[in-house]
């Protein structure tokens, strides 16, 4: 079971890091060109935009096909995606590979979380398994923009999409010998009773607290370039920013399992709720990239460890043939919640500024906390 879990997290590291750096290249490249703001938030959106449309058929067509199928998919129209943006680096393009490569994550990730909860035998198990899972997205996410702001610096543009369109074929390589696993007998196939699930209070309130600490992933990422564009800081510093965010990330999953076997998810994500509106309220007020990184690497701390705690009590409270279902609803969720955030911090930046939308977002999830508190009532059964 490590071989084959280390096998995902490298296939989910590759594909993810794609995404990643094409979600750092294309703003910049909007930036040089002298697009404004608003359509860099726009860009920004479509990279979410797609997932919002897939998620739910992603989740069943997991239920029904398993892993491989849909990684394949993902894995050419990612790359797919990214070739066009070297090839044609447009306004127009780079939406469109934002699309791609956007929604091929999206597909590939429900079918791989899907895979690595069926493999888990026990609760600390599925806990383990999923934190190292979450290191995927984090160390993909200083994999991806780091690559993509060198490439930037040294080569140019077309060389850091071309680099990227490379990565997927990395990640099917990572997955393509893993053994398939047999659908559930009684996977959901009419589209309509996906939304039953809403009906629980439990599951709710998971996808509202979800969605709380989502929306201040996603304001990070979009407010770095911008800062950073502004204060005159060079891609690759930029993408070294987000490398510490992530890297922190990735290190505090590691370190979760330990913490797990002996703090509940709810404590944990209560926790990390409240330092990130301490640290998001702290961010305007650092200058230079050094203090920037370290405010970044500390929000990468508080937010790192908040998935796989909400992964693991998802598949707690969900009956195991409409895991993918409940994972498709959840992704559907936060990534409306991306394509809408962008184009809120595009207008709502130009009239309170950087420092305002840091302050709006920390008041935000401060707030929010108390829904994480209300967890400890809901009662975790494990279906299996």
């Amino acid at each position: 079971m490590k071989s084959q879990l280390l096998r995902l997290v490298a296939g989910q590291i590759c594909l993810h890091a794609c995404m990643a750096g094409m979600r750092l290249a294309a703003p910049l490249w909007a930036l040089r060109e002298g697009y404004s703001a608003g359509a860099v938030g726009v860009l920004l959106a479509l990279f979410a935009l797609s997932q919002v449309f897939l998620a739910l058929p992603a989740g069943r067509f997991a239920d029904r096909h398993g892993l491989k199928r849909p990684v394949m998919l993902s894995v050419m129209t990612a790359s797919a995606g990214a070739a066009l943006a070297a090839m044609f680096p447009r306004f127009e393009v780079l939406c469109l590979s934002a699309l791609m490569t956007g929604g091929a994550t999206g597909v590939a990730i429900i079918a791989l979380q899907r895979h690595v909860g069926k493999m888990a035998q026990d609760v600390q198990a599925l806990r383990l398994s999923y934190s190292w899972l979450a290191i995927g997205p984090a160390v993909s996410n200083f994999v991806g923009p780091f690559t993509a702001g060198l490439l930037i610096d040294g080569a140019g543009f077309r060389s850091a999409f071309a680099a990227m369109a490379v990565l997927p074929w990395l990640a099917w390589f990572a997955v393509r010998q893993l053994p398939q696993q047999h659908p559930a007998q009684s996977a959901p196939l009419a589209s309509h009773r996906a939304w039953d699930l809403l009906a629980r209070p439990d599951f709710r309130r998971l996808l509202m607290v979800n969605w709380f600490l989502s929306s201040c992933w996603d304001m990070h990422t979009f407010v770095v370039p911008l800062l950073g564009h502004e204060r005159g800081i060079s891609a690759s510093a930029i993408g070294s920013i987000l490398g510490a965010f992530a890297v922190a990330a990735a290190l505090v999953r590691m370190g979760l399992p330990l913490l797990t076997a002996h703090i509940k998810e709810w404590m944990i994500i209560t926790t990390a709720m409240l330092a990130t509106g301490v640290l998001l309220g702290l961010y305007p007020l650092l200058e230079g990239a050094v203090w920037m990184g370290l405010g970044s690497a500390l929000l990468g701390v508080s937010l790192g460890c908040v998935q796989p705690m909400v992964m693991s009590t998802l598949h707690q409270i969900m009956p195991p043939e409409r895991h993918g279902e409940a994972l498709g609803l959840r992704l559907m969720a936060i990534n409306a919640s991306s394509v809408a955030m962008p184009l809120l911090f595009g207008s709502l930046g130009a009239v309170v500024g950087v420092a305002g939308l840091f302050w709006c977002a920390a008041a935000s999830v401060s707030l929010g906390s108390r829904l994480a508190w209300q967890m400890r009532h809901d009662e975790v059964i494990v279906r299996r």
